[in-house]
Parts: C-alpha cells; sequence; structure tokens
C-alpha cells in the first residue's frame, strides 16, 4: 500500500470519528443548553421520552465524550512529536496548547455552563510527563488506572460501609474516566498503531468480539435498572463505559478500513477537522434554537430534533467552509495562540 494514501486515509478516519463523536456529544448537551430554573416545568420522562432518555443512556451517555477524549490524547501526542521534528520544545509547546486551551474554555463557560473544555485543558497537563515514557511504562499505567477506576465503582455499588466512600468517589468519577482515555489516545498514537490498523485487524476484531459481549449484558442490566428504579443505575452506566467505547472505537476503526464505507461518511470528516469551532458552536446554535422554539423545557423527543438539526446545519456548513479555508476558524486561533505569528500560517 502506497504510505502516502494510508496516511491521508487514516486523518480522514479520525476527522470521520471526533466527528461522530461531536454527535454523541451533542444528544448530551441539548438538554443543558435550556437552564431549569426552580418553579418551571420539568422534563416528561414518559412513554417515549422515557425509552429515548434510557436509550441516550445506555448507547451515548459518557461513551462519546470518552472517543473524543481518546482522540483529544492521540491528536496531543501527534502535535506534541510534530513539534519535536520541526526542532521545538514539544513538552513546552503541549503546555501552552493546554494553557491555551483554558482560557478558551474559560471564555466558553460565559456561554455554556457544561463546557469539557476547561477540565480537557487540566487533565491533559497530566499528560506531559508520558511523552518522553516507554510504550510499556505507558501501558502499566493504563492498566493500573483502569483497574482502579474500575474496581472502585464496583465498591461504590456492592459496599455497604462508607468508610471509603471520599476515595472510591475521586476514582470512579469522570476526571478519572478523561484520564484514562487521554492515556489510551496518547500510547495509541506514540505506538504507532493509528497507522496500522490494517495488519493489527486480527487483534482488533478480537477487542471487537470481546467488548461486544460486554455492551450487551451492561447495556441490559442498565435497561433494567431504569425500569425497576435502581438507584445504581449511574454507576452501571459508568461501569459500562469502558468497554462500550472499545467496542465503539474497534467497530468504527475496522468499519472505516473499508473504502465504501469510508467514501459515504467523508462529509462526517468535515465536522471532526473543525471539532473545536463545532463544538462551540453547538451551544450557541442550540440555545438559540431553544429560544426561537420557545422551549419551557427540553424533552427526550426535543433533544433528538434538535441535535440531528444542528448536527446538519454543521455538516452543511463544514463543507461548505473547507471550499474556501483550510482550517476552522477556532482552530486558527488556537494554533495562533499555540504557536504565535512564527507558525500561524502553517
Amino acid at each position: 500500500m502506497n504510505p502516502s494514501i494510508s496516511k491521508k486515509k487514516r486523518i480522514i478516519s479520525l476527522d470521520i470519528i471526533r466527528g461522530i463523536a461531536l454527535l454523541g456529544i451533542l444528544l448530551i448537551n441539548v438538554a443543558a443548553y435550556k437552564i431549569i430554573i426552580e418553579g418551571q416545568p420539568l422534563p416528561d420522562y414518559s412513554g417515549v421520552n422515557g425509552v429515548i432518555h434510557q436509550l441516550i443512556a445506555i448507547i451515548v451517555e459518557k461513551k462519546f465524550f470518552s472517543i473524543f477524549s481518546f482522540l483529544f490524547g492521540a491528536g496531543l501526542f501527534i502535535f506534541a512529536s510534530r513539534a519535536e521534528k520541526r526542532g521545538d520544545k514539544p513538552r513546552l509547546r503541549m503546555v501552552r496548547r493546554l494553557l491555551t486551551l483554558l482560557l478558551l474554555g474559560i471564555i466558553h463557560s460565559i456561554i455554556f455552563w457544561g463546557t469539557i473544555l476547561h477540565v480537557y485543558s487540566i487533565v491533559g497537563l497530566f499528560l506531559i510527563p508520558f511523552y518522553r515514557a516507554r510504550v510499556s511504562t505507558i501501558k502499566k499505567w493504563l492498566v493500573g488506572m483502569t483497574t482502579i477506576h474500575l474496581v472502585s465503582l464496583v465498591l461504590m455499588i456492592f459496599l455497604p460501609t462508607k468508610l471509603l466512600l471520599p476515595i472510591l468517589e475521586f476514582f470512579s468519577n469522570d476526571l478519572i474516566l478523561i484520564f484514562i482515555m487521554f492515556l489510551a489516545g496518547f500510547l495509541t498514537a506514540k505506538a504507532g498503531w493509528l497507522v496500522q490498523i490494517q495488519s493489527l485487524s486480527k487483534q482488533i476484531r478480537w477487542m471487537q468480539a470481546g467488548t461486544f459481549l460486554l455492551f450487551i449484558p451492561f447495556s441490559l442490566s442498565i435497561w433494567n435498572a431504569f425500569q425497576s428504579g435502581d438507584k445504581n443505575v449511574d454507576l452501571l452506566i459508568a461501569f459500562g463505559t469502558i468497554p462500550t467505547t472499545l467496542f465503539y472505537l474497534s467497530t468504527l476503526f475496522l468499519l472505516l478500513e473499508k473504502k465504501h464505507v469510508l467514501k459515504f461518511l467523508k462529509p462526517i470528516s468535515f465536522v471532526g477537522q473543525m471539532a473545536f469551532t463545532n463544538y462551540i458552536a453547538q451551544s450557541i446554535i442550540g440555545t438559540i434554537i431553544i429560544s426561537l422554539i420557545g422551549l419551557d423545557v427540553v424533552s427526550p423527543k426535543d433533544i433528538v430534533y434538535i441535535a440531528i438539526l444542528i448536527y446538519a446545519i454543521q455538516i452543511v456548513f463544514s463543507i461548505v467552509w473547507f471550499k474556501f479555508f483550510s482550517m476552522g476558524p477556532l482552530e486558527k486561533m488556537w494554533r495562533y495562540m499555540t504557536y504565535g505569528k512564527k507558525y500561524a500560517k502553517r
């Protein structure tokens, strides 16, 4: 296979996965674009709304921002390694990039209280020591942190005593999950696996099969927890997140090796290519749509309609944008703030 074609294909694949992740994140965030004030009606979770709510919780919640986190970790390593090839200091450049993201995240929080950008910037700083680490060392950290996270979730569900509750809550929270997925993406990029999907297809298929066998019982247990009113439903969702995310990622990587699938999903790659711009734009467009419609409360059915509308707008806008420009507007600003004028046009 021609290496240059393979590299180009890989970039498109990552952009498509990033674009898909943005749709999943949108399905979670839409409800948060409308702040519920005391005295206002609450969302209706009966009938179809209840089914949609539960399906989003099972299929989408935590999984797609985990995919996005994986890609962020991979992207951060690729960014640093390219900086080093130019003779730059990669770790210092990583610090500047992440601190710039922190500033932009704080600004975005004025528009959308639920933004994840400032969290990504702070957690991302913990990846810097791993830039010079061996692949084997990163693997050990990844296995260790994943084990601690999952064991903490199990103990949160079954441990009768609250003696260790503060420790368990820390290791089972979303910050640890984000770091785990950051580290997984960072490792994948550092080990060069992103450009070896075809040669690693057998191992990826085994991962797909194994995680699918976990995805089914996890999904059924979450569904049953909703039906029975189990107070541990959120912990069950969290516990099933990592294997479900791995199932999604392995499936997507394998599917995108097929040329017809890659071609069919190519429009989504433009959304992923300017993910930073589109993530922030989602909160602005969503808030405007909810205001124009005059919704007092956003039901699960509304979430689906609004998310599809926003995403369709972003696909069209992204395709048109890249006919005239090579980089998204906020990506361009982030790059300028990271590098300064010297590399702003590269």
